[in-house]
């Protein structure tokens, strides 16, 4: 991964970033999981957990992209085709993305398939590219 530290950078944002930043995947990775497992064995309590793992995930999620925002964005001299910057792009869209499943997966159970586990898909191979973008530009770099 990328080190976002630099002088103007507080050691502490780094390290709390560098904490957080990992985080949502997982969490986000496990509801995937779970909406597949929901999708063979149509036991609700899948469905369940996996709302709660999202709705933890985005919680995790916002710290660490405010915290890249101000490092990122304000006063930096990263260029416009920087991978930290697809990087924030490519997360901040990943929680839009989980902000509209969190809803779907409010609904009935049954009411999550499709739709829950495609957006569950989409936000994890969206961040699955971010990272993998963002580490093989770093061993090229």
């Amino acid at each position: 991964m990328t080190s976002l530290r630099s002088s103007r950078h507080s050691a502490l944002a780094v390290g709390v970033f560098a904490l957080l930043d990992p985080l949502p995947i997982g969490f986000f990775t496990a509801a995937w999981i779970f909406d597949i497992i929901y999708i063979y064995s149509t036991e609700i309590a899948w469905t369940q957990a996996a709302s709660w793992l999202i709705v933890i995930g985005l919680f995790l999620a916002i710290i660490p992209r405010l915290i890249n925002l101000v490092q990122v964005w304000v006063g930096s001299a990263y260029p416009q085709t920087s991978p930290i910057k697809l990087h924030f792009w490519a997360n901040a869209l990943a929680i839009v993305l989980s902000i509209f499943n969190a809803f779907i997966h409010s609904r009935d159970a049954f009411a999550v398939v499709p739709a829950g586990v495609t957006l569950s898909t989409l936000v994890v191979v969206l961040l699955l590219l971010a990272n993998l973008q963002l580490a093989l530009r770093d061993r090229t770099a």
